[in-house]
């Protein structure tokens, strides 16, 4: 499947990274959207390009919302897996802006890899230069993207665009596209140093 591009003005509010993962997500499609927060994506992806949709999200205020957006939601802690869905039974599974915070990271990659052909992850970029500076002065970095302090993190697994790259490599997840961001611009040059947050999408071959 090729990916086809949305206006920008289409989804207004939406943060950037949500935008260019609808971009990625080809019409008429299925797709499975985990830690899916207030169902904001799954409800534009329904409505607007016929997706047929499901999310998965752990917290109740967030279940609600999307409950009342019409969308489909399953009420579940993804640390317990994904085994209530079969081989392949999505075309795209996304991620998003979660990633940091599993403690298997690898276990969700590849339960990602098994209900779907394709899928899209995003994630704080920890190779952002001021965190190198902020750990040269002896503090751990403090951002926009990531803002919590290091006792109340749920940032437990921090990575650089090229840590997320080997990793897909040896996981055998072939990258189809990846964009990056500084905060809702998106970052071209130097992107490992001056992004912040960091999209990819992948093929599971």
């Amino acid at each position: 499947m090729s990916p086809v591009s949305v206006k920008p003005g289409r989804i207004q509010g939406m943060r950037p990274d949500l935008v260019r993962i609808a971009s990625w997500i080809e019409p008429g499609s299925r797709v499975l959207d985990l830690g899916c927060g207030d169902g904001a994506l799954l409800a534009y992806l329904r409505d607007e390009r016929r997706v047929r949709g499901a999310g998965v999200e752990i917290d109740d205020q967030h279940v609600i919302a999307c409950v009342q957006r019409g969308v489909e939601v399953i009420q579940q802690n993804l640390e317990d897996g994904l085994a209530l869905f079969d081989d392949k039974q999505f075309d795209t599974v996304v991620l998003s802006q979660t990633l940091q915070s599993m403690h298997r990271t690898e276990h969700i990659l590849r339960e990602m890899a098994r209900v779907a052909r394709y899928g899209i992850v995003s994630f704080p970029n920890f190779g952002y230069w001021p965190h190198g500076w902020s750990i040269l002065r002896g503090r751990m970095p403090v951002t926009g993207q990531m803002p919590y302090q290091w006792y109340n993190t749920p940032n437990i697994h921090l990575c650089t665009l090229r840590d997320f790259e080997r990793l897909a490599t040896d996981l055998n997840l072939r990258i189809l596209e990846r964009a990056t961001f500084h905060e809702g611009r998106e970052i071209n040059v130097l992107p490992g140093w001056r992004s912040t947050l960091a999209v990819y999408r992948y093929a599971a071959d």
